[in-house]
């Protein structure tokens, strides 16, 4: 039942997911942090088994760590799409990860990039995208909202739209979400956006636009 939304904006890569950790009918936490850090300018969005997500976006991270120790440079977001892409399809003959990926990240001189990565090891590389539940029910707003180059408050509106969506027309009510950034600053959490059973946010994502600007 994860819930994980990215998009790419002028300079930025924005990505909420929820903090629920559950399994079957049980909620076992509500402070589930679902958006990996992997360095200083990259994210991975992750949903599935929460033994395999752990185990799964650990190893990622250890690795990018371990390619900039022994490189003495760091790899880029595409090069780490790609990283991953092999070790899903490596994973897949012989015991294959119950997870679904979106990586974001900012790169000097290239921007922002999004891609999107499933269990299978497809990659594609995205403007937004979603992955869990949310994809039947947020895909449309974001066709319709999505512009290339948008800024952050409107990129925040966009989420914010979508949060709205998943309030009015899911069955479960996930009532939290954690909100990141990557960009020319770093990665850095925006904003926590709690959702009522009414769908409707009870703090509004875009305040924290004016907080992002002078944090």
């Amino acid at each position: 039942m994860d819930t994980a939304i990215s998009l790419a904006g002028k300079d930025f890569v924005l990505s909420a997911a929820d903090v629920t950790a559950a399994r079957s009918i049980v909620v076992m936490k509500e402070d589930q942090d679902k958006i990996q850090e992997l360095d200083r300018f990259r994210l991975l969005s992750a949903g599935g088994d929460l033994g395999d997500v752990a185990q799964f976006t650990e190893y990622i991270q250890r690795n990018v760590h371990l390619y900039e120790l022994r490189a003495g440079t760091s790899l880029s977001t595409r090069q780490i799409a790609h990283f991953i892409r092999g070790e899903l399809a490596r994973a897949l003959r012989e015991r294959p990860y119950e997870i679904n990926l979106i990586l974001g990240g900012y790169d000097q001189g290239e921007g922002p990039s999004l891609y999107y990565i499933d269990y299978l090891g497809s990659l594609h590389m995205m403007k937004y995208t979603a992955q869990g539940y949310a994809a039947y029910f947020v895909l449309s707003t974001l066709d319709r909202l999505y512009r290339p180059n948008m800024n952050l408050e409107e990129a925040l509106e966009v989420l914010r739209a979508c949060l709205d969506e998943m309030g009015r027309r899911f069955l479960l009510k996930q009532r939290h979400f954690m909100v990141k950034i990557a960009d020319e600053r770093g990665v850095r959490v925006l904003e926590n956006a709690f959702v009522d059973a009414s769908g409707t946010p009870t703090s509004s994502v875009t305040g924290a636009a004016a907080a992002a600007a002078t944090s």
